[in-house]
């Protein structure tokens, strides 16, 4: 087989292969329909298509941050949760919300958007499953990953309120046609 053929091989297997799963462990972006970069998702080293528990931070369509969990969990992500973030523990409730996730997490103080930016590691399971281990999400790469989502949280500033450059003025219409 010559090389150009060869190539031709290659080229066709990759685009043959599917993409991966979206609930692949570490930090990315989110694979669920319509959120691309607009959240940042980090799942369990275990993590799989079927068996899965992640952490989200999206930016919500208010332009507030939002934090979630969202697992494959069969009695489903609202409730309590206990999460250990670098060795110091909590118990963080759910509140209603809408988005495509599981459940949106309470952090009020900011403690865990905080520890998943800048911590190592975090541990979680939820609060009527302590008969089981818990889950260990790498916080590796999550600065990142939570900055890029974050991105589209930026504050907006009205037209009323921005600054211009003193000396740019307004358009002005020269009796041309628009």
């Amino acid at each position: 087989m010559g090389p150009h053929r060869t190539a031709a091989l290659i080229g066709l297997t990759l685009l043959c292969v599917g993409p991966a799963a979206g609930q692949q462990p570490g930090w990315h972006y989110s694979p669920l329909p319509e959120e691309g970069d607009r959240a940042s998702m980090g799942c369990a080293r275990e993590s799989n298509a079927n068996e899965f528990a992640c952490l989200v931070v999206r930016c919500e369509d208010d332009y507030a941050v939002g934090l979630h969990v969202y697992t494959s969990r069969p009695a489903g992500d609202a409730g309590t949760w206990e999460m250990t973030l670098d060795r110091e523990t909590r118990l963080i409730d759910t509140i209603a919300g809408t988005s495509p996730y599981g459940a949106r997490l309470d952090d009020p103080d900011g403690w865990l958007l905080d520890g998943l930016r800048h911590g190592t590691f975090v541990y979680l399971r939820h609060y009527n499953d302590m008969d089981k281990a818990f889950v260990f999400i790498d916080l590796s790469g999550s600065f990142r990953s939570i900055a890029e989502a974050l991105h589209w949280c930026a504050p907006r500033v009205p037209p009323g309120e921005q600054i211009g450059s003193p000396d740019v003025g307004p358009p002005q219409n020269n009796g041309e046609a628009q």
